[in-house]
């Protein structure tokens, strides 16, 4: 990458930047781990995005994914940054069933820990349990935002984006707050089918 002093001032400003700089049609692992990079750079550890939403961002920019490399690269980020992976792959936010069946382990875990006495291993799952949510929050966020999908699948995940940040905010109030929630009739009539 030439470019060092990046004039984006957001994350996804500079993403496209760093694409563009590389100057590429066809985006795999090794342009994923470049923007990343200039991310990190630019914004510090923290701001790290996964290769699967940095794909996003460039393809909406018409970039050509080479997929199978996007995927491996995604695979092998999560594995490095995400901790436990045993329980987040029982977790899935793509549609409002599913979430609130992943709601409920999310709430299982976060009481089992709640229980838990405090050590340093609570702490850390904890910790990895809140980085978790923020991740399937920025990945609702994304799909609620996304011109390929359709309208009903955006709406939900605008609501389960919604679930995301009430947990995040009141993790303790988080499971009456969704009962009232799911039972209200401006919900009952966004979604008759839940």
């Amino acid at each position: 990458m030439g470019a060092t002093n990046w004039r984006a001032r957001t994350k996804r400003e500079l993403i496209i930047e760093a694409w563009e700089d590389l100057d590429c049609e066809s985006v795999g692992a090794r342009e994923l781990e470049q923007i990343q990079q200039a991310l990190g750079e630019k914004f510090g550890a923290g701001a790290l995005e996964s290769p699967a939403a940095i794909a996003r961002t460039v393809a909406d920019e018409g970039a050509v994914l080479r997929h199978p490399e996007v995927s491996d690269c995604d695979l092998k980020w999560r594995k490095r940054n995400v901790g436990d992976l045993r329980f987040q792959q029982g977790l899935d936010f793509a549609g409002l069933s599913t979430a609130f069946a992943s709601m409920v382990k999310l709430e299982e875990k976060r009481l089992e820990l709640q229980m838990q006495p405090q050590t340093n291993e609570d702490t850390k799952g904890r910790t990895e349990l809140r980085n978790i949510v923020m991740r399937a929050r920025k990945d609702s966020l994304l799909r609620a935002r996304s011109k390929i999908i359709d309208g009903d699948q955006r709406e939900q995940a605008k609501e389960i984006s919604q679930w995301l940040i009430v947990w995040l905010q009141a993790p303790e109030l988080f499971s009456d707050w969704l009962d009232l929630r799911r039972r209200s009739p401006e919900f009952r009539k966004r979604f008759p089918e839940d």
